[in-house]
């Protein structure tokens, strides 16, 4: 690998996760880097518009180039653009506004989002990154990935971001199997306090987990029954559809070793 471009890489990443602004001492410390290495990193950065330093301060924050490459990303992205219609049906049918999302690290990233129909006032989440274990999109997303990297993540750090979100790993383990064998999985309040989710892996023409899709509201209405149990249905379902919309087959859809 590119010692510089993982450098570059590193100082973009504490950018996106530490707030709105750090200094060049700042970045140096977090990446573990030399002062005037991460000093010249950032002048090439800010040259090429992937930050930007304040006049004020002198402190950096990231560059409009990368709400580009962003866009970028999400337009190209297949499952993104087979998934628009299925996401409005799926919030046509539940009234509910619908995730679509990737696993990226240990997060996932939301890369579409159907506002629910008539619905109040609501807040576009594309781009959200949640902790894989607090969402149902994460669950849905590892118990139909690879058994490497279920093992790789359950050893991981589990944040807590609710006082019900889980960090016993034989629970996630029980519930991940749980996935397995239904097809879907459910998030309690795990990730917001008084939300709730439900959601189902999505497969590529060569039966690999490429995503996930699912619901999310206010808990009283997502899981009480009989409607939690319809909603289940109906987002499996669509989470099938999509599936085979993007060249799965009944019998392709398999984890890897």
């Amino acid at each position: 690998m590119v010692q510089s471009v993982r450098r570059a890489a590193s100082i973009l990443r504490e950018l996106a996760a530490a707030g709105p602004r750090l200094g060049v001492t700042e970045l140096a410390e977090r990446v573990g880097v030399a002062k005037p290495t991460v000093h010249a990193l950032l002048r090439t950065l800010e040259a090429e518009g992937m930050v930007e330093q304040d006049a004020e301060t002198g402190k950096y924050r990231l560059g409009s180039s990368l709400l580009l490459l962003g866009n970028a990303y999400l337009d190209t992205h297949e499952l993104r653009t087979r998934s628009v219609t299925w996401a409005d049906g799926l919030a046509t049918r539940t009234g509910e506004a619908v995730w679509v999302a990737v696993l990226t690290g240990d997060h996932v990233l939301v890369v579409h989002h159907a506002f629910r129909p008539e619905g109040a006032v609501q807040i576009l989440e594309v781009g959200a990154s949640i902790p894989w274990s607090t969402c149902a999109l994460g669950k849905a997303l590892v118990a139909a990935g690879p058994i490497a990297d279920q093992e790789r993540l359950l050893a991981g750090e589990l944040p807590v971001l609710t006082g019900a979100s889980v960090t016993d790993r034989a629970e996630l383990t029980a519930q991940l199997e749980q996935v397995r064998r239904v097809g879907y999985a459910v998030e309690d309040q795990e990730s917001t306090l008084g939300d709730a989710g439900i959601a189902a892996p999505v497969f590529d023409r060569s039966g690999h987990v490429v995503g996930a899709i699912g619901i999310v509201g206010p808990v009283e209405r997502l899981l009480v029954e009989p409607v939690r149990q319809d909603h289940a249905v109906t987002v499996r379902e669509t989470a099938r559809n999509l599936s085979r919309d993007l060249g799965a087959t009944r019998t392709s859809h398999r984890r890897g070793a």
